[in-house]
């Protein structure tokens, strides 16, 4: 079990990473011709409210209610049912999608008013903020069907495709960037538009790359809704909890954003660096979590909670290995990674100190985002959904309150800072009780790879950040102009400290025999000669 889980995560992170690094090219696309600018601050608020419904509505919930019905429901009765509550779902979320999108075109002026009254100190930036939202928001409903496609792939276990999905949605978006920026300027347009264009193109292109595997594992949709449908109503009482269950680091970057509003380009710094952070969580917090989860519902549906207790205390351990030395990496080199990736164009010098400074105080982070991706559903397959429901209501709670004095005493950096206690407890709270529910999570074996790892992870990142500031001195210095001496100077730094880092740690990691680490890489260098 152990080993196909390792697998499924191994492929789930290869397209992961593929979907990232577009990701990153996605984003800098966008800091190249906007930098921290006041239009770039317009587009990133202008995506937090239809950002905060889809994590609420669509892609949280499917993963932490559908999935684990859905599994279910083939085990139960076949493909076919399962493939009719699935397009009921479908149907459901089109409706009630549409009635959100709606009502927040309708009330986007007053809604963006309440959320970034900052902005009218800055002529016209409000209203293109509030212009921005209205034509943001039917991305809501593409990304909720595309999030329920990706459910019913997972849950025959088909990962690759739902986990390739997004890097489509990069590449239509990095394609609109390119192409439209300059179209619309040429056109007397807001240029910032372009993104929004990008933003909807990418949401289709989501539910087309999927539609072709699902209709080879036989799905055929179908046009009914029926409220009364049992299957369906388990889903909805589900989901309904569930859009705030996991609806905990949407929230707490919402506040973010609103306080981050304050200060000139720190809601936009606030989000590239939650991007880079939320970039190996993406790679090995959501490629165990999607591997493991139908696994955790079958055994939950069967009442086998030893088994359960097995599937999760190795997830978990996995992540960890995986996680805990990213934590320490972008820390120790958030700068050099924040230069290396955007410092071009627009993005200047006093923008990398802006995003740096957020990205170290996001990435300790990574450890409760990632737990929480395992944590969560796993109540849900449980039937247990005021459980996720009240420790993420507390964390939020939790987080208003840290964020709120964080930031009087250090500015946006204490935004990042809060975020990342309270998704550290949000996990802690969740392991804990999901511990007491089904008889232990082996917690002791856990709290012995932490240990490991985060002894490797510290001789790591100190051998990272000299090699970093030794490669500073070493490689040659470029050229005023030269752009691509520039980026081979910082690339060369950048990645012999990455080389270094990593032959430290997997030396490290091999003396204090950490079992899941030779797992974990095992399973990445045999994929990589594959």
């Amino acid at each position: 079990m152990t080993q196909r889980l390792a697998r499924s995560a191994g492929l789930i992170g290869v397209a992961t990473l593929a979907s990232r690094v577009l990701g990153l090219v996605r984003d800098q696309a966008q800091a190249f011709f906007f930098g921290t600018s006041w239009q770039a601050d317009a587009f990133v608020v202008a995506t937090r409210i239809p950002g905060l419904l889809r994590e609420l509505f669509a892609e949280g919930a499917m993963s932490a209610a559908f999935v684990p019905t859905l599994t279910r429901k083939i085990a139960r009765e076949g493909k076919e049912a399962a493939w009719r509550l699935g397009a009921q779902v479908v149907n459901g979320l089109l409706v009630i999608t549409s009635v959100l999108v709606l009502l927040a075109m309708i009330f986007a002026e007053p809604l963006t008013w309440t959320y970034a009254e900052e902005f009218a100190k800055i002529p016209g930036k409000l209203e293109l903020t509030v212009v921005l939202t209205r034509i943001n928001m039917p991305f809501l409903m593409l990304i909720a069907v595309a999030a329920a496609f990706m459910g019913m792939l997972n849950a025959q276990r088909r990962f690759f495709i739902p986990a390739t999905s997004p890097a489509m949605f990069n590449v239509v978006f990095i394609a609109a960037t390119l192409i439209f920026v300059p179209l619309f300027t040429a056109m007397s347009i807001e240029p910032v538009m372009a993104l929004s264009v990008g933003m909807l193109l990418g949401g289709a292109a989501q539910i087309i790359v999927q539609w072709p595997a699902l209709r080879r594992e036989g799905y055929r949709h179908e046009w009914k809704l029926n409220p009364r449908d049992p299957a369906l109503q388990e889903v909805l009482v589900l989901m309904g909890p569930g859009t705030i269950g996991v609806a905990a680091a949407q929230v707490n970057l919402l506040v973010n954003t609103w306080l981050a509003t304050e200060v000139d380009g720190a809601a936009t710094a606030l989000r590239f660096a939650f991007q880079l952070m939320y970039l190996p969580i993406g790679i090995f917090g959501v490629s165990v979590a999607t591997a493991t989860i139908p696994d955790i519902a079958r055994h939950a549906s069967d009442g086998a909670h030893a088994a359960m207790t097995t599937t999760v205390s190795w997830a978990i351990r996995l992540m960890l290995v995986l996680s805990v030395p990213a934590v320490v990496g972008l820390i120790v080199l958030a700068a050099p990674i924040i230069e290396l990736i955007f410092q071009y164009g627009r993005f200047t010098q006093a923008s990398t100190l802006m995003t740096a400074g957020a990205l170290a105080f996001y990435a300790p982070g990574i450890l409760g985002y990632s737990i929480v991706k395992i944590a969560s559903p796993s109540f849900y397959s449980l039937k247990d959904a005021r459980t996720p429901v009240t420790v993420s209501l507390l964390t939020i709670a939790v987080n208003l309150a840290l964020n709120l004095w964080l930031n009087s005493v250090m500015g946006f950096r204490g935004l990042a800072l809060g975020t990342a206690i309270s998704a550290n407890l949000n996990a802690a709270l969740l392991l804990w009780l999901l511990s007491r529910r089904i008889g232990g999570t082996d917690g002791a074996r856990i709290g012995r790879t932490l240990l490991k790892v985060s002894i490797a992870a510290a001789v790591m990142g100190a051998a990272a950040f000299y090699a970093e500031a030794w490669l500073r001195g070493a490689l040659p210095q470029p050229a005023p102009g030269d752009w691509w001496a520039l980026v081979l100077y910082r690339l060369g730094r950048v990645g012999g400290a990455i080389a270094v880092a990593l032959a430290v740690l997997a030396g490290t990691a091999h003396l204090l025999r950490l079992e899941e680490f030779r797992a974990a890489m095992g399973q990445l260098m045999g994929r990589l000669r594959r």
